[in-house]
């Protein structure tokens, strides 16, 4: 049980430095009025999504498996 607890928690770091990578590599959406008014559009139709499209599925899976990790980590934690 141990060895299992060491490769889940290895598994959580690396998640957690991919996650930290992931997001400080996305641009900020946050444009103020100007992005309101006059921002580009940034969704693709009928076509291959884009970069941002892209990075915004990888930190979603990566924070779902950060948060999944964490719980079993937690389980399988000696008290």
């Amino acid at each position: 049980m141990q060895i299992f607890h060491t490769l889940l928690s290895i598994a959580q770091v690396l998640f957690a430095i991919a996650l930290i990578f992931i997001v400080s590599i996305q641009q900020t959406k946050n444009e103020g009025l100007g992005g309101v008014i006059g921002g580009k559009v940034t969704s693709t139709f009928k076509g291959k999504p884009g970069f941002e499209e892209r990075l915004n599925d990888i930190t979603r899976f990566l924070g779902v498996g950060f948060f999944v990790l964490s719980i079993a980590v937690a389980v399988t934690m000696n008290r």
